[in-house]
């Protein structure tokens, strides 16, 4: 599958053409608060469903600096349509990491053509940010198939993703041991719990309800909702990985490099493009207090772009450690890019219809997405004090 954009190329951008699109979405769901359809149709034809799905699937094959990449440059037009790419692409490659050959057949090519969006469904109310007291449960029935209940918070894609990755707690394995008697956690004990399943719903399954009711601040196209599982039965078939060990699979998830960073990245980027439009409308030329400024934001958004595409790259002694603080940096450099870029345009900036206010919205989103800043912090420092 080939893209509508040189993105194997470090400068590849998107064509004039689909950011037209991004951003007259990104201006119909910051008055709407809903998700603009159209648009996930176009992205699917430009090939960007498939970024992540490997060619044997009909997908482009990329790996982490090239997820990275596309996910920035969709964020510096459309974070919310940037989001939920990085969740599609995330759930694409656990489906091919963990899925069994009947599972990848039947999922990746559709996921590659945008058939299929996929989404997350693992926060939820009360499990807090490391989701270690989850309620969802999946109970299996005698004729072998699981029964899911439960409510599902914040899930990107609600209402409009044809495929959901779901954590759940199933009560075979709550109490399942390894080897060496020690319960199934990650190992750094940071993320997720013992007896912990992922499951593949589709979105037309009977039990399975979304709820987009939810009137965000920020990331306002995003679909981010409520997903409820009341009577949801699936078949062992859409049990995804080991029996009890979603702990396992997550703590893979950072060690490959793609990052939420880039979500941030693109943010960063999109305001000091802002910045530098409006002062350039100002009466004569910036007095170099304010290039300076510019400048200052700039440098941070380049150490921003290092960081993340060290996260991408795999190539730190520890990869995993290296997509914390890619997320942690990019994170806190967006929101004090939005910070800087209010002040420096003034009483320009303190409008509704200024976009300036959107992306600082949106970018402060992103902190609070799975693993959260504190999290990310949490999972840092236990591998230096436990």
């Amino acid at each position: 599958m080939s893209v509508a954009f040189p993105v194997t190329a470090p400068e590849g951008a998107l064509p004039a053409a689909l950011v037209e699109r991004l951003d007259a979405a990104a201006a119909r769901s910051a008055a709407t608060g809903r998700p603009d359809e159209t648009l996930l149709a176009e992205l699917g034809e430009a090939g960007l469903f498939g970024v992540a799905v490997p060619a044997a699937y009909g997908g482009f094959g990329g790996d982490a600096t090239l997820i990275n990449h596309v996910v920035a440059q969709v964020a510096r037009v459309n974070p919310s349509a940037a989001i939920m790419l990085f969740q599609h692409y995330a759930v694409s490659a656990r489906v091919e990491e963990w899925g069994d050959a009947a599972q990848r057949a039947r999922l990746l090519p559709a996921l590659a053509k945008g058939d299929l969006l996929a989404a997350s469904g693992w926060s939820e109310p009360g499990a807090g940010a490391a989701k270690k007291r989850l309620n969802t449960t999946a109970v299996r029935l005698p004729d072998g198939r699981w029964r899911l209940d439960g409510t599902k918070s914040f899930t990107t894609g609600a209402g409009v993703a044809g495929l959901y990755l779901i954590l759940a707690r199933t009560a075979e394995a709550a109490e399942s041991t390894g080897a060496a008697g020690s319960t199934h956690d990650e190992p750094d004990g940071g993320y997720g719990a013992s007896g912990q399943t992922f499951f593949l719903v589709p979105a037309d399954d009977e039990g399975l309800r979304p709820d987009q009711s939810l009137d965000l601040i920020g990331m306002r196209g995003s679909a981010t909702g409520f997903v409820s599982l009341h009577g949801c039965v699936v078949g062992d078939e859409d049990r995804l990985g080991p029996l009890g060990e979603a702990t396992r699979i997550i703590a893979g998830v950072r060690r490959t490099g793609a990052t939420l960073g880039a979500v941030s990245l693109g943010i960063a980027s999109a305001l000091l493009d802002l910045a530098v439009e409006q002062v350039s409308r100002r009466p004569g030329p910036p007095d170099q207090v304010t290039r300076f400024r510019l400048v200052d934001l700039a440098t941070r958004i380049e150490a921003a772009h290092a960081v993340i595409d060290r996260s991408g790259r795999r190539d730190a002694a520890d990869p995993g450690l290296a997509t914390l603080h890619s997320k942690l940096f990019a994170t806190e450099t967006a929101e004090q890019v939005g910070v800087e870029v209010a002040r420096l345009l003034g009483s320009a900036g303190y409008t509704v219809a200024n976009r300036v206010n959107g992306l600082m919205a949106d970018a402060r989103a992103v902190a609070h997405m799975g693993p959260t800043n504190d999290l990310c912090r949490e999972l840092v420092s236990s591998t230096w004090l436990g």
